[in-house]
């Protein structure tokens, strides 16, 4: 009932956008309640963290409750279908990843949703590199010990990932490719628990975690951070070099969160939380916060989001292939 009653409002927006009708006016209402970001994934990992600072902000300046909704299950994608079949009106929003948006459509054989036509980009947040981190007991400190040290154990070094198809996990699987390893994957629903196995030492050694959900783990001596994935060293974090110069310069990746709608969502309203996202993303505390967690704050236009997504897409697809992962 939920899904055909979103199909009869996008309908009905759109045939108010065809007539010209006073759609514009909706911008000025709007909102006229609480507004809801959903989170597919369980609550204190990286895309939750980045959530609920983006809404605290967002609820400040709105003059309406933004509230973090988690939903996590199957990679993201339980949540990210509520929001698909969601009313395009504003009130119910996905925060989205490169895991979610880019690499699930490869990996997902049956995927509930359209990642290209069922949404409507807002605005880009922030990226961010991963960090590898190992458990204390693991012999590596560098890069090349890790790879030295994992090539001396076939079969038996496992990676923990916070689901399959997340940056973690895709992370992971292009180190594999890039140092000729073979480490076993062991997805987990979210970071947290992930980082809680690989804290306890229970069955898996290392893991290439958004920074904002493991740094912290790293900075305490529970985990060993060896290297970010960027291609530069983090602000925050000076001292952690890269892989690119530990040894493999062609290895980079920088995932990204940022903000959807469903398709649909009137331009009016979709201008106005653009705009707000974009103030939000540039206010001192948010910046501050954002840094403090090892991300960069990025903000964009509608139209330069879909053109990243897009270019992600395309990225991401050639990486499920040649490392042949199947998908679920």
């Amino acid at each position: 009932m939920k899904s055909l009653h979103s199909i009869f409002q996008k309908l009905i927006i759109a045939m108010a956008i065809a007539a010209g009708w006073p759609v514009a006016g909706l911008a000025q209402e709007y909102p006229a309640k609480p507004v809801r970001i959903v989170v597919g994934y369980a609550a204190g990992g990286t895309t939750d963290i980045i959530a609920r600072v983006i809404a605290m902000h967002l609820t400040k300046t709105m003059g309406q409750p933004v509230i973090v909704d988690n939903r996590p299950g199957a990679g993201g994608n339980v949540g990210t279908d509520q929001v698909a079949k969601a009313a395009p009106d504003g009130y119910t929003l996905v925060l989205g990843t490169a895991g979610t948006m880019t690499v699930n459509p490869w990996i997902y054989k049956n995927m509930p949703f359209d990642t290209v036509k069922d949404f409507q980009p807002v605005s880009l947040i922030a990226t961010l590199p991963n960090l590898m981190v190992v458990h204390p007991k693991v012999p590596a400190k560098t890069v090349q010990e890790f790879v030295a040290w994992a090539k001396k154990q076939p079969g038996k070094v496992f990676f923990a990932s916070s689901g399959n198809g997340n940056t973690p996990h895709m992370t992971a699987e292009l180190f594999n490719l890039t140092t000729g390893l073979s480490m076993e994957h062991v997805p987990y629903k979210g970071s947290s628990p992930a980082l809680t196995d690989l804290i306890g030492g229970s069955g898996v050694q290392v893991m290439f975690d958004n920074m904002p959900s493991a740094i912290g783990h790293a900075r305490s001596g529970a985990l060993r951070a060896i290297a970010v994935t960027g291609p530069k060293r983090v602000e925050s974090e000076p001292n952690i070099p890269t892989v690119s110069e530990s040894g493999y310069p062609d290895f980079q990746v920088v995932t990204w969160f940022g903000l959807f709608a469903p398709a649909g969502i009137p331009g009016p309203i979709l201008e106005r939380l653009n705009r707000e996202v974009v103030e939000a993303v540039r206010n001192p505390d948010v910046k501050k916060r954002l840094i403090e967690l090892g991300a960069e704050p990025s903000a964009n236009s509608p139209s330069e989001f879909a053109q990243l997504v897009k270019t992600e897409r395309e990225r991401w697809g050639k990486v499920v292939k040649t490392a042949n992962i199947q998908g679920s």
